[in-house]
């Protein structure tokens, strides 16, 4: 069946009066973008009237294109704008807008920069609305540059998604309000779904057939909890992002049967003074290490509790941990990977008992180079469980204390400052809790010269994995992580370029330029938000048995190998290495080596829904920490600025929150796009990037973890007066009708 297009043709005097030629590449362009379908070579070469005698120069321009990435092929001698989505595809639905309809994105999407928006139309009459989650084939339309409409065509079994919120009881029944801000519209439930759930309390749905228009009907399927409880606010995020924490019976069975490993023909490592460094929460502990010196340099020991002993490929525990893909942290509690009685058990290292390990014997001179390195599987006792803040004050208390470790520390410093590696300052967020649940403390967690030795250790055994494996020759699931894309090196280059701050190009770019950059903003204003935006212009890490490298580290190779007992990427590398070096029998087998690439994906995005869940989760323990603080002023920094309004981080604690455009001065406001900046036109105010200004905690909302924040005044300025109601409702009317067309 041939597909349709709409074709863009020049009119009746431009073809008379046109001298016939190739088109520019900008109108070629042109055409790609506002085509429908996917047209032909003779297609363009009939809306621009080439004639015979110049096909072969259209050609070189459409060559051109594709090697720029502006153009793709879509068939034979069939082009299509890059990135522009076929007539069909499997989409995700992420939101919920307003009235009910869902938002989707593309399943795939591999072209740099954001992925369109899909407004899904609404479904048919007896069927069931769509809900964040869900996965369908939808039959696509452009609408825009970035938008699409979609209509779903099929659904995928088991892909129905879920809806997450909070209950509130209504006179027949009661609707859902939904955690995630990105759902604007509510659910109602009918009396006789609402599963008995209370007021205010957090449930788990799933929607009902309806009519394709109006409010849509939900069944509670789970009760989670109280929203009042700080205990909840982890099983949100847990239950919004699909995290599995319970158990099969066959794994629970399997790790209760697990026994202690014996020497047999194990590496005996009992008498070597082996230590674990770890945060303080900590509950397992997968690594240990050591150091000595020696003639020329130092010998180095990291050992790795021996998992691949207790989980078998194929096996129960197995199956387990693959569909998790890692383990999930949140202030009150720790979703493992693998049940307790591995991951706090025969897996964890703990002091004075003997554990299976898979160690690694590096060898480094003064200056941080690898000379040699040897694995093996051993057995060892570790001497001293240990906290970062342990390590720290007893080596500057004495620094003989541990003083091995920290000389070989240096050196792996001085070799990483010679390798030149992005080294990015963002502190990280501790929340703290009470016996009671509720929070006590929000602050950054300190980053210790401790912290940085375990980093370095671990940075060395993986890079060492790595060229084992490439050594033996067998595949190794690998860390990469690719260089910025030109799109976001364009937005990071005009951000820099408002602190007159240049960037070199992309082909040129190292990532010792841009460590640069954060060591000559070190100490200023606007460190932290310079550390966010390059940190935002950094392609993912991902998971793959591809290996182009680790840009942010400058390595040439990189796998983990150092926490198979919270990732299953890990546990990978340690099978291979068993079946290379001829360790045991659990090693690797042919059907994982056949799954590496599907395997790396899917631990990809299980690393990414744990990302989103625990930054979900502080973010809402924030905001239940500050609901009690509405009214008050704090001292906070704009972290981002658009035509909606401008974002700000609060300096006391690191919380985010969202000022409007009807919360700002009375004032006639331009936003431009390129010196990312706010400009009142009548009291010449202007907002910008890492500016300080002061601001009111309007409203804190736990469940979803959002902050509204006011202007309460600036530098120089006068205390903002909020918007008149005229105002503010002109606003919200203009926002009104830029709404899509049905």
């Amino acid at each position: 069946m041939k597909t349709r297009h709409k074709q863009t043709k020049p009119n009746a005097t431009e073809t008379k009066t046109r001298p016939q030629a190739i088109p520019s590449r900008d109108a070629v362009k042109q055409f790609l973008a506002e085509a429908e379908g996917v047209p032909h070579f003779r297609d363009i070469v009939r809306a621009f009237s080439v004639p015979p005698e110049k096909r072969k120069a259209l050609r070189g321009i459409m060559k051109s294109l594709e090697a720029e990435g502006h153009a793709e092929h879509a068939g034979r001698k069939r082009y299509t704008e890059t990135g522009r989505l076929p007539e069909s595809a499997l989409v995700e639905v992420t939101g919920i807008d307003r009235d009910g309809e869902a938002i989707a994105k593309p399943v795939v999407w591999d072209t740099p920069g954001r992925a369109p928006v899909i407004f899904m139309q609404p479904e048919r009459k007896g069927s069931a609305a769509l809900a964040p989650g869900a996965r369908v084939l939808a039959q696509l339309k452009r609408i825009g540059p970035d938008k699409y409409e979609g209509r779903t065509l099929k659904r995928v079994a088991g892909q129905s998604g879920s809806i997450v919120g909070l209950f509130h009881n209504t006179p027949h029944g009661g609707r859902i309000e939904p955690t995630d801000r990105r759902q604007k519209g509510e659910w109602i439930v009918p009396a006789s779904e609402t599963m008995g759930a209370h007021d205010a309390e957090i449930v788990r749905a799933e929607p009902l057939p309806g009519k394709p228009f109006g409010p849509k009907p939900a069944r509670v399927t789970e009760r989670l909890g109280n929203a009042g409880d700080a205990r909840s606010v982890s099983l949100i995020a847990i239950a919004q992002h699909g995290i599995p924490m319970d158990f099969s019976e066959a794994a629970i069975k399997d790790a209760k049967k697990a026994k202690p490993v014996a020497l047999g023909k194990r590496a005996d490592l009992r008498e070597v003074p082996l230590i674990t460094i770890d945060g303080a929460d900590a509950r397992d502990f997968d690594d240990a290490v050591f150091a000595t010196p020696e003639p020329h340099g130092y010998r180095l020991i990291v050992a790795i509790a021996d998992v691949a002993h207790y989980v078998k490929p194929g096996a129960p525990l197995d199956h387990e941990a693959r569909m998790r893909g890692n383990s999930c942290y949140f202030p009150d509690r720790v979703v493992p990977m693998l049940p307790e009685e591995l991951s706090n058990g025969l897996c964890s290292l703990k002091p004075g008992e003997e554990r299976g390990c898979l160690y690694v014997e590096m060898h480094i001179d003064v200056h941080g180079n690898k000379l040699r390195h040897a694995f093996g599987r051993g057995l060892m006792r570790s001497v001293a469980r240990k906290t970062y803040e342990e390590v720290q004050r007893e080596f500057e208390e004495n620094p003989e204390t541990h003083a091995h470790l920290y000389a070989a520390y240096h050196a792996l410093s001085e070799a990483r400052e010679r390798r030149g590696t992005l080294d990015l300052d963002l502190p990280e967020r501790k929340v703290s809790l009470g016996d009671d649940g509720q929070v006590q403390n929000v602050a950054p967690r300190p980053r210790l010269a401790a912290h940085r030795l375990i980093e370095e250790f671990m940075i060395l055994a993986n890079v060492c994995a790595a060229e084992e494996l490439e050594r033996l020759k067998l595949p190794c699931m690998y860390r990469v992580h690719a260089p910025p894309t030109p799109e976001k090196l364009d937005n990071l280059r005009s951000f820099l370029a408002t602190m007159d701050i240049s960037l070199k190009p992309g082909d040129q770019l190292h990532p010792r330029d841009l460590d640069g950059i954060l060591k000559l903003v070190a100490g200023t204003p606007s460190s932290t938000l310079v550390n966010e935006t390059i940190l935002r212009s950094q392609s993912q890490a991902e998971y793959s048995p591809e290996n182009i490298g680790h840009f942010g580290l400058a390595l040439n190779r990189y796998a983990h190998f150092t926490s198979p007992i919270r990732r299953y990427a890990d546990l990978l590398v340690h099978r291979a290495l068993i079946k290379g070096l001829k360790l045991g029998r659990d090693g690797l087998i042919d059907e994982e080596i056949f799954a590496f690439a599907d395997t790396g994906e899917h631990l990809t995005a299980t690393e990414r829904r744990a990302t989103l869940a625990e930054r979900d989760s502080t973010d809402r323990y924030l905001a239940l920490y500050l609901q009690h603080r509405v009214g008050e002023l704090f001292q906070a920094r704009i972290s981002g600025v658009t035509k909606f309004g401008l974002f700000a981080t609060l300096t006391e604690n690191g919380a985010s929150g969202f000022l409007s455009m009807a919360s700002l001065p009375d004032d006639h406001w331009v936003f431009d796009d390129r010196t990312q900046t706010l400009s009142g036109r009548r009291s010449r105010t202007v907002f910008s990037l890492a500016q300080e200004i002061e601001v009111r905690l309007n409203e804190a909302h736990p469940v979803t973890g959002g902050l509204r924040l006011g202007l309460a005044g600036m530098p120089g300025t006068i205390a903002a007066k909020p918007r008149k109601d005229g105002r503010a409702k002109h606003f919200k009317a203009t926002r009104a009708k830029q709404k899509r067309p049905r």
